[in-house]
């Protein structure tokens, strides 16, 4: 099974794709297959900007072909104009997936925390040790949006498998 992890933003939107190798105790359980971000210019206007990201994440779905995608939820922010923004980004990642047809899981970052560290209060640095220790990387995968994406994939991979999903997910 392949999955999708999203970190939305409008200028970076971080990605991370895992395979999940076993679903039992393995001692690896997952493999990387790829991360990075979408980067948009800040030159750009927004609606440019969201162009870029629906043309460069429909690469990415065409490319990996995704069997289910888990996107961060947006909870809550200070600044409703970078709310806003991200939100914006977040539906067209939404929109690209519906196209094609693949699950979605939503997750706030407290969740991704407590799926990985059963603290909620986990650090960017604590979630970046987890996930190289999970994924078998030789260093913390960088940047932050790409490491986040990883997380949500993980976290989205033992999600389905405790939820016992498997047979209604395309494998």
């Amino acid at each position: 099974m392949i999955i999708l992890g999203v970190d939305p933003g409008l200028a970076r939107t971080g990605y991370g794709i895992i395979k999940v190798l076993h679903r039992g105790r393995a001692k690896k359980s997952y493999q990387v297959i790829d991360y990075g971000c979408l980067i948009t210019p800040l030159e750009l206007s927004t609606h440019f900007r969201l162009k870029k990201i629906y043309h460069d994440f429909k690469k990415i779905v065409k490319k990996y072909q995704p069997d289910l995608c888990i996107v961060e939820e947006l909870f809550f922010a200070q600044n409703a104009k970078t709310a806003m923004k991200v939100g914006e980004a977040r539906g067209i990642i939404l929109l690209t997936l519906a196209e094609k047809n693949i699950p979605l899981l939503s997750l706030t970052p407290l969740q991704v925390k407590m799926g990985l560290t059963s603290y909620g209060r986990a650090s960017k640095k604590q979630i970046q040790k987890i996930v190289k220790l999970l994924l078998s990387l030789k260093k913390n995968p960088q940047p932050d949006d790409a490491a986040d994406a990883l997380a949500l994939a993980i976290c989205g991979a033992r999600l389905i498998k405790n939820m016992k999903l498997y047979g209604n997910i395309k494998k």
